[in-house]
């Protein structure tokens, strides 16, 4: 995947996230959500966690080369069974414990977008990254797997405050390139799907028809396994 564009998605869809977790009211943070047992803090919190992996990912030795790609990164394994499951869970409800509100947690995202954005532009081209599964990978194709866990939980936090849902058009852009490659627009035309449904249907959020099923398969559309 192209590292400007990558780049610029990761930096759009998490700031648009920082601004909207910005105008959250105290009452709302305490919201649950579609992803049990956070709450909209906890969720964000999970999503500061899994982007704060980043500068202690570049500050260690490089890997020779990459072995992983994003899509494989989504792989089913280890990482999603149900004891993995749960250390994500809990680590994310102690990140947001340990805030003195969701406000707190909010600006630790913001501080923390900027901070990973800022260290990936400094990097040479094919930087590879060791990520704490153990995969090695190209630095874009791992912060291209950033801009889904953003995008996607940017859909779930939405949803729980009854917001109308954002998704820059950067991120749309690479997230289709992602799971559809380089004739996604024709794939979507075929399906009648928006860039936001097939995100939607692609992550579980929305169901997906038997007929949509077999024509997703006939296109070849990727779904991601996702904790």
């Amino acid at each position: 995947m192209d590292r400007q564009r990558v780049g610029e998605a990761f930096a759009a869809e998490a700031g648009r996230l920082a601004r909207s977790m910005a105008e959250v009211s105290p009452g709302e943070w305490r919201l649950p959500t579609r992803c049990p047992p956070w709450t909209v803090a906890e969720l964000l919190a999970h999503v500061r966690v899994v982007i704060g992996w980043l500068p202690g990912m570049l500050a260690a030795p490089a890997p020779d080369h990459a072995e992983v790609s994003a899509v494989e990164y989504y792989r089913p394994g280890d990482r999603f069974a149900p004891d993995t499951d749960a250390a994500r869970i809990a680590l994310a409800r102690e990140h947001a414990a340990r805030k003195s509100g969701g406000a707190a947690v909010a600006e630790g995202f913001a501080a923390a977008w900027q901070e990973v954005d800022r260290l990936c532009r400094a990097e040479p081209d094919g930087r590879v990254v060791r990520t704490r599964h153990g995969d090695a990978m190209a630095l874009p194709e791992f912060l291209l797997t950033r801009v889904v866990e953003v995008a996607v939980h940017g859909l779930d936090l939405a949803d729980a405050l009854g917001r109308e849902p954002w998704l820059t058009p950067q991120a749309a852009e690479v997230l289709q390139n992602l799971l559809l490659g380089p004739d996604g627009a024709a794939a979507l035309e075929a399906l009648g799907w928006s860039r936001l449904s097939f995100l939607r249907k692609a992550t579980g959020r929305e169901p997906v028809t038997r007929e949509e099923a077999a024509e997703a398969d006939r296109l070849g559309i990727r779904w991601l396994t996702l904790g």
